[in-house]
């Protein structure tokens, strides 16, 4: 774990979980001495246009906690340097939750899966909405995408984690059913 996911997530409450539940002494020192996590690697940018869904976590102006699912080709998030990724919004439903919820508080949580290998990879940062620009939207469009882009969003990395791999249940996409089958 890096030490700026760590200063965010291990507060006083958490330390205080911690050290009741028998943990503190593994992560004791990890905000200070961990791993610098505050710009991606190849291999977090790798991760990230390899997947097709990502989970993202906004919170409301009344402080409740709101995730969705967003989708698309992979590559579909785009890792635009070190410390951005950003993606297309989408026309989608039409509720705009996450993108009211952005107005008030910044804040987001991304959570990448790769289910076929067990990883993932939990990410950390600063969320702004980006309308005014065709170029950025056109960059991050993916191709052939049925729907228009309404807006960017563009993500400045806080810190990231990768996650154990323990309770992640293996799926695999029909992609890579399809991959095995003709392999067989």
């Amino acid at each position: 774990m890096g030490r700026h996911f760590a200063k965010i997530a291990f507060t006083p409450a958490v330390q205080a979980e911690q050290k009741q539940l028998g943990s503190h002494l593994h992560y004791a020192g990890v905000a200070e001495r961990g791993p610098d996590d505050s710009a991606l690697t190849a291999r977090e940018a790798g991760f990230i246009q390899a997947r097709d869904s990502v989970y993202l976590a906004t919170v409301s102006e009344t402080g409740w906690p709101y995730m969705q699912h967003r989708g698309g080709p992979p590559g579909f998030m785009r890792v635009l340097d070190a410390r951005t990724i950003g993606f297309a919004d989408l026309t989608g439903n039409r509720q705009h939750i996450s993108l009211g919820n952005l107005a008030s508080n910044d804040r987001v949580s991304l959570f990448f899966m790769d289910y076929a290998n067990r990883r993932r990879l939990k990410l950390l940062g600063h969320a702004r909405v980006v309308r005014d620009d065709p170029a950025l939207l056109a960059r991050l469009t993916s191709p052939g995408a049925e729907r228009q882009a309404e807006s960017a969003v563009l993500i400045e990395v806080a810190g990231y984690d990768w996650n154990c791999p323990q309770h992640i249940t293996p799926r695999l996409t029909m992609q890579e059913w399809q991959a095995i089958a003709a392999s067989a």
